[in-house]
């Protein structure tokens, strides 16, 4: 059992109440990270991308859905899902770009090798997932994707944290029946 004695308040982030979209965003980061994350773990890294999200959406900077897929993609690092991007899954041969993602080994299929177990994409849905997999949180706010690929990169997403973690978020599809998104 564990005893605090004394806290302050650093930042309550109240304002982040004041905006249905925005308190969706941030409850969506917290149980998220809830599932993702074992009783008494601890994760600095991902408290860290938490917060700065956090702020991001305080200030009202860059688009929350694209802070969200970064956001995601952090998550699945630190619990051991990370997508590889880079190279294909199966014949591990360099990809620039593919069309095809392996939900089995978390990761893009040349065109060579067999198809199966995943989740066929754009191309550029692909390329941007590549950008995002690699690009800091801090840097979220510089990026706007094409409304006709977020959908795209939110279902490979969506597939990936569903079928890896125990249970599936449900604060943005409450979001989305509220706006009367799929």
């Amino acid at each position: 059992m564990y005893t605090l004695n004394e806290g302050e308040v650093v930042e309550s982030f109240q304002g982040l109440l004041m905006d249905l979209e925005t308190i969706t965003y941030a409850s969506y980061f917290c149980e998220l990270i809830d599932i993702a994350v074992g009783e008494e773990e601890s994760d600095r890294e991902l408290f860290k991308d938490m917060i700065t999200a956090f702020y991001f959406m305080k200030n009202k900077v860059g688009d929350l859905e694209t802070l969200a897929r970064i956001f995601e993609l952090r998550v699945l690092r630190a619990t051991g899902y990370n997508l590889n991007l880079q190279n294909c899954t199966q014949c591990r041969s360099k990809i620039s770009s593919a069309d095809y993602i392996s939900l089995q080994y978390l990761g893009g299929i040349c065109n060579d090798c067999e198809k199966k177990n995943g989740i066929k994409i754009t191309n550029g849905v692909y390329n941007i997932l590549k950008y995002l997999n690699e690009i800091s949180l801090e840097k979220s706010y510089r990026i706007t994707i094409p409304d006709n690929l977020k959908e795209g990169i939110y279902e490979v997403l969506n597939q990936i944290i569903s079928q890896n973690y125990f249970r599936k978020p449900k604060s943005l599809e409450t979001l989305n029946l509220l706006k009367g998104v799929k």
